[in-house]
């Protein structure tokens, strides 16, 4: 296989390179930031593309907003994620782009260079390829998105309010309704995203994580 790799550490990227060559793989090109990356991958089209999540110059998403403008540009262009994180949103970014010839994978998980391999030729011929855990952080992701879609319209507003910092008071105060009614709403929101009453857990808090990742 022609193998793009995008990686910012020299020693992992190095032995990656090594270890692909081992195997009768032509690496055709080597990056270590985002511009570099769509730019080899748009030119040279190759059979798969190796890539680190975050590389310079923002080390924050910058090789899978290269491999998404790529894709984009070349529908089915065949992605391998290799991160250190779980990253469920990221996933979901690529995934968003089509299924095929798509992976995710962490790099502690890789402990077997067969297995590695094996990985990539899937993803090269257009297979899938997620690492458990990923799959685990996508499936809580995807359940936390059907208790959103739960919310009614005034809950949702509620939710929004509790977002801004909003006492219940604020919150009565902003939308012309009653204490009263804002404690039911909220209660009827913790409910819905599948909060029971907690002494450990700030229950405000994690609604409003769910809220902001919807």
């Amino acid at each position: 296989m022609r193998v793009v790799l995008a990686e910012d550490h020299f020693l992992l990227r190095d032995g990656l390179s090594r270890l692909l060559e081992a195997y009768q793989h032509e690496v055709v090109a080597t990056v270590d930031n985002g511009p570099e990356l769509l730019s080899a991958l748009i030119d040279v089209v190759p059979d798969v593309a190796i890539v680190d999540v975050r590389l310079p110059p923002a080390f924050s998403d910058e090789g899978l907003r290269a491999s998404v403008e790529a894709r984009s540009r070349i529908p089915g262009l065949p992605i391998l994620l290799l991160s250190q994180y779980v990253e469920p949103l990221y996933a979901h970014e690529l995934l968003a782009t089509g299924s095929e010839g798509v992976g995710y994978v962490l790099k502690d998980r890789v402990t077997n260079g067969t297995q590695f391999m094996s990985t990539i030729q899937r993803v090269a011929e257009g297979g899938t390829a997620m690492d458990p855990e990923v799959v685990s952080q996508l499936l809580i992701r995807k359940d936390r998105d059907e208790h959103m879609g739960s919310l009614t319209q005034r809950e949702r507003e509620v939710l929004e309010c509790v977002a801004q910092g909003r006492s219940n008071a604020g919150i009565a105060e902003a939308l012309f309704i009653t204490e009263k009614a804002v404690a039911k709403h909220i209660s009827n929101i913790f409910s819905k995203l599948g909060m029971p009453p907690s002494d450990t857990d700030n229950r405000r808090v994690l609604a409003v994580l769910a809220y902001l990742n919807r």
